[in-house]
């Protein structure tokens, strides 16, 4: 088969952050065996993938896992299961179309085929899109986790950092269903209209020069009691400090490259803040099966009714992404780029 294969082993030790000018220079497009699957896994015939800052961070040593030199990259997307190993759930699957997300063990879906295990495919709804099936799954259910956090931890309202991003959009959408308040930061004023038409109360830019007396003024008004971070720079650490007693700063993506100075460390003991990350692939291993189901259904139908949509910048083969995949992903925030085997 035809996959996208990762050039390097190992961590790279740098921390340039998940973009790259050239996919060629960390991936090659190779002609490999077609992975058999064994016990629980089943074998995907990828339709779709997709490409997420992870994926780049991961491909440049950079992720919390290593690299494995020669294996397809890629950790989400969708197909059919086209074969399974001797476990009878495994075999079960087999002809379904399924949302993928690759397990440990597994082969990336920058391939036309991936392996994982049955229990990292979800089953999807007829109606759904193949373009939301692709990104079904790292984004949307990330969304749904972190803003269920949010009210479990009793906040009224939230801070979410990169808001512009697909991820930022659905959070804007489901917070307004919760009843949650949201202040979002943005870097472009040109992003701002879209999230206040999805019903974000305040939305700061950061690169603005009043951007420090707009978040003074915004923590006062809407008293924030969780941070929901995918940059975590020092702009994050600058909300954090601005927040009130008892915020949380929960950290679930790294898309600087820039190390922050923390806040005074008194406020971890006098205003009893806190510093956590939060990795999907954690919550999806502790929460209950009937959770994830629930949690599945209700995001699905989420695409399915028409109140999410994953936004599609471009879609590219394998053999054009190497070249191309740089120049797709720059610019402002047009949508996910997606891979089509």
């Amino acid at each position: 088969m035809k996959a996208l294969t990762v050039r390097y082993d190992g961590y790279s030790g740098t921390s340039e952050g998940p973009t790259v000018e050239r996919l060629s220079d960390w991936c090659e497009l190779s002609q490999i065996a077609v992975p058999k699957p064994s016990g629980s896994q089943v074998l995907v015939k990828v339709g779709l993938a997709n490409v997420n800052p992870s994926d780049l961070h991961y491909i440049k040593g950079e992720y919390g896992q290593p690299r494995k030199k020669g294996a397809p990259a890629g950790f989400e997307g969708m197909g059919e299961i086209v074969a399974s190993g001797e476990d009878e759930a495994a075999r079960k699957l087999i002809g379904q179309r399924v949302a993928v997300s690759v397990s440990r063990g597994g082969s990336g879906v920058w391939a036309e085929y991936a392996l994982t295990d049955a229990r990292a495919v979800v089953p999807l709804h007829p109606k759904l899109r193949d373009e939301d099936a692709a990104a079904l799954i790292v984004n949307p259910m990330t969304a749904w986790a972190m803003l269920d956090l949010v009210k479990k931890a009793g906040a009224k309202a939230f801070v979410m950092t990169a808001g512009a991003s697909q991820l930022g959009k659905l959070m804007a959408r489901l917070s307004k269903e919760l009843d949650l308040a949201a202040v979002a930061t943005v870097r472009r004023e040109a992003h701002r209209g879209v999230l206040e038409g999805l019903g974000v109360g305040t939305v700061l830019n950061t690169e603005r020069e009043d951007f420090e007396d707009m978040l003074v003024m915004a923590m006062r008004q809407v008293q924030p009691t969780v941070l929901l971070d995918a940059v975590a720079d020092q702009r994050s650490a600058d909300i954090f400090a601005a927040m009130p007693a008892g915020a949380r700063w929960v950290i679930y993506g790294k898309l600087s490259p820039q190390s922050p100075a923390l806040p005074s460390l008194g406020q971890m003991v006098f205003m009893k803040k806190r510093i956590e990350g939060f990795w999907l692939s954690e919550w999806m291993a502790s929460a209950t099966p009937d959770a994830r189901r629930e949690a599945f259904e209700a995001v699905q139908e989420r695409f399915v009714s028409g109140a999410w949509k994953t936004d599609v910048a471009e879609t590219l083969s394998l053999a054009e992404a190497g070249e191309k995949l740089g120049e797709a992903l720059s610019g402002l925030n047009r949508g996910k780029v997606l891979i089509r085997p």
